[in-house]
């Protein structure tokens, strides 16, 4: 249940609990009320009857009756009206010797009682109580009608509150999401209405970003920096080693400048990614003939290809993350390495020991390369393709195999299909990204 539901709900709940209280207590009111006034009525007349009956010996009142106050049934006395439907309970206390009243059954419904004892009779009176409980019926109905729209109107200001409050929220939100995507300079700025918890959670965020975003562009500036300025360095320190004489410790010197120069290029490109400094290059290809040429310049791989479909893409990054993705499983896994194309999917698998769970956990992590069995390297080389993949609007999901081993599946968007001009212009497009694409990654 989202937010705007449960305020909805929580202030339906509170109305109608309010308005059944109000009811309950109008309602309770209005009987005491009601059933004061008809017992006062009742014995106004009963002392009525009696002091006339005592000057008088005369019975007034059409609902006035007095009876022998003898055990059992009692016998009329003459010439006097007797009372039908007089409570047990109120005779026995008359026929004592005192006074009371209550409700009873009378010839139109219920009736208010009222009873007295005096020289061996029991003198009653009846007050019929009918209006009384038409009165209080119709104002439980008007109660009754009152509650339903009061809650009804308080329910729909329950729901405009919550629904504005719910949108600023979701507008926040989506925001948040986008900065979350990498998108530092999103903001969610000024969202009309009050100034309450909702814009200061606004304004904490927008704050938030910006001193991220401050922070990663200086991390962005000092690692394009400290790579631009090995380069140089390292290009020549590269150029010395290959003039000192062959022998094992010339060859480790090589090596180790060759994984520095590679760090390095690699570390320009991921500046590079971050700052979106290259716009894609997109165009509608062939998928099929993309990774034959891609596949056919590196090392040795398994390609299968169930059906291919047209992709929007573009070919020297598609270049570029296959080729990682393929590094990495040649470097960490084991062989074979077995490329799969199925529509606009691409699944890359090694028969390796998988991916680390913190890499299927949080995602690739520059600087990390997982567990220790999948070998050792610098770790740029699955953030490299993330990168790409993201730039060009390509799905990377990383999993493992039940069998064993690191699967990597790519999920291209599908393109419109190509004129009969474009296959063979595809495979060159291809077979150009597997010649000019840059060193290989880890």
């Amino acid at each position: 249940m989202n937010l705007r539901r449960q305020i909805a709900v929580t202030v339906a709940v509170v109305s109608f609990l309010v308005a059944l209280t109000l009811g309950l207590l109008v309602h309770q009111a209005s009987v005491r009320q009601h059933t004061d006034q008809a017992r006062r009525s009742a014995e106004a007349a009963l002392d009525s009857l009696l002091t006339a009956y005592s000057g008088t010996g005369v019975v007034v009142g059409q609902t006035a009756a007095v009876e022998e106050a003898a055990a059992g049934a009692p016998p009329p006395v003459t010439g006097l009206p007797t009372a039908t439907g007089l409570p047990e309970e109120l005779r026995r206390l008359a026929v004592q010797g005192h006074e009371g009243s209550m409700f009873g059954p009378g010839p139109h419904g219920t009736a208010m009682w009222a009873a007295a004892g005096s020289g061996g009779k029991v003198f009653s009176v009846r007050v019929d109580y009918r209006e009384d409980e038409r009165a209080v019926a119709e104002l439980d109905r008007t109660i009754l009608l009152s509650a339903a729209l009061a809650v009804a109107v308080t329910v729909l200001a329950g729901v405009f509150a919550a629904d504005r409050i719910s949108s600023r929220l979701r507008t926040a939100a989506r925001t948040a999401r986008t900065i979350a995507r990498g998108d530092l300079a999103a903001r969610i700025g000024p969202l009309g209405g009050p100034r309450d918890e909702v814009a200061d959670l606004a304004a904490a965020v927008d704050s938030m970003s910006s001193v991220l975003r401050g922070r990663l562009a200086g991390e962005q500036r000092f690692t394009a920096d400290v790579a631009h300025e090995l380069r140089t360095p390292l290009t020549g320190l590269l150029t010395a080693a290959e003039l000192l004489p062959p022998g094992r410790p010339t060859e480790l010197v090589r090596d180790r400048v060759r994984f520095l120069c590679g760090l390095t290029e690699d570390l320009l490109e991921v500046s590079r990614l971050d700052a979106r400094a290259e716009p894609a290059d997109l165009s509608v290809l062939p998928l099929g003939p993309l990774l034959t040429g891609i596949t056919s310049a590196g090392p040795a791989v398994l390609l299968r290809i169930d059906g291919d479909a047209p992709v929007t893409t573009d070919p020297r990054r598609l270049d570029r993350i296959v080729s990682n993705l393929l590094a990495n499983a040649h470097r960490h896994g084991l062989p074979p390495v077995e490329v799969r194309v199925a529509g606009t999917t691409v699944r890359i698998r090694d028969h390796g020991p998988g991916y680390p769970d913190d890499v299927l956990r949080d995602g690739p992590q520059r600087f990390r390369t997982g567990a220790r069995e999948r070998g050792n390297g610098h770790g740029l080389g699955l953030t490299i393709a993330q990168g790409h993949a993201e730039a060009i609007g390509v799905q990377l999901l990383l999993g493992n195999h039940p069998e064993g081993g690191a699967v990597a599946e790519l999920r291209l968007p599908a393109g419109e299909p190509p004129d009969a001009a474009v296959p063979g212009e595809a495979v060159r497009a291809g077979e150009r990204a597997a010649l000019e694409r840059p060193g290989e990654g880890t």
